[in-house]
């Protein structure tokens, strides 16, 4: 495999650019044309870190990687811009698993209307990509930061929380041959497995949590305890959690159980569900959940921003549950 054959079959596979970008992938810089503000993420994914080639597809692991670099814009309330992607590639990688994972980044690429606009490929120890997405809003003033939770906000977050890390949990203890996945490439054994795999970015709900009037917001990629303390920090200010109105995705309990590991834990601190946890007015909270719930997105209220500094999280009954999460280097 040859790099200048490769990059010349990828190009050919890249779908059509959108309307800001004037030049795409095949020269030494793409170009692009944009007005507003711009917001820009880097995310880096890694073989046995952030994912392991034998419990995925190649495939998953491109719809992963450009899914979880745009889930940070849908923090922002960002719409997708462009994408920028830097392929490392083992030695036992072959042309046609690279060409199956890029299909699965411009399938994510095609649902959310996000541009492959460049890249670079290069020779690694292990399977890496690193992605750099662009979003957009029409001013620095529309996109959502950590720092501007206040007390008497109310706390929130999409979806539910826990599947991914019991979908981890299942491919960590399978006796059989740890790979789960459907026969066209593109789910998994369970919905939790594929929560693991093949995370979705919270794009629209971002944009539409935005407009409702939220105040911060964040991606709970590291876990909701560890996440929820960035805003912490950020805003200068408490964030008290009930861990009792946490949403549990369907079937934590029970993997938890099996694995000796409480749900509620697993749900604040497993992470990689990709939801997002927002502080927002709590006169404003019922016109957001309304739109989420238009959206096919619950917005559960699971807590309140006071004065001070930190995370709690409230244990049903009493007591607190450790806000922790993922730490990379940890």
């Amino acid at each position: 495999m040859g790099e200048f054959d490769l990059l010349d079959l990828i190009r050919r596979r890249l779908p059509e650019a959108g309307p800001r970008v004037r030049l795409g992938s095949g020269d030494d810089a793409a170009i692009t044309v944009a007005g507003g503000a711009t917001a820009t993420s880097v995310d880096a994914l890694v073989d046995g870190v952030h994912f392991r080639r034998e419990w995925s597809t190649p495939a998953q692991i491109g719809s992963k990687a450009l899914a979880v670099a745009l889930s940070d814009l849908a923090a922002m309330g960002a719409e997708p811009g462009e994408a920028y992607v830097v392929l490392g590639i083992p030695g036992d990688l072959d042309q046609s698993a690279c060409l199956e994972l890029l299909d699965g980044m411009t399938r994510v690429a095609a649902e959310t209307g996000t541009a492959l606009a460049g890249g670079d490929v290069t020779r690694a120890p292990a399977l890496t990509l690193a992605v750099t997405v662009v979003g957009h809003a029409q001013s620095a003033d529309a996109l959502v930061r950590r720092s501007g939770a206040r007390p008497g906000d109310v706390l929130a977050v999409t979806g539910d929380l826990g599947g991914a890390a019991a979908g981890l949990l299942l491919l960590e203890s399978s006796q059989d041959a740890p790979v789960r996945r459907a026969q066209d490439g593109r789910g998994a054994g369970t919905s939790l497995v594929a929560r693991q795999l093949e995370p979705r970015p919270r794009l629209g709900a971002g944009r539409a949590l935005a407009e409702a009037g939220a105040t911060a917001m964040i991606d709970l990629s590291d876990g909701l305890g560890g996440d929820a303390g960035h805003i912490a920090k950020a805003s200068r200010a408490r964030l008290l959690i009930d861990a009792s109105a946490l949403p549990v995705a369907a079937g934590v309990a029970e993997i938890a159980a099996a694995a000796g590991r409480d749900p509620l834990e697993l749900a604040a601190s497993g992470g990689e569900d990709y939801e997002l946890l927002v502080a927002i007015p709590p006169e404003r909270f019922g016109r957001a959940a309304a739109t989420m719930e238009g959206g096919g997105v619950a917005l559960t209220r699971i807590g309140d921003v006071v004065a001070g500094e930190g995370v709690e999280i409230r244990r049903p009954g009493g007591g607190i549950l450790e806000p922790r999460g993922f730490d990379q280097l940890g």
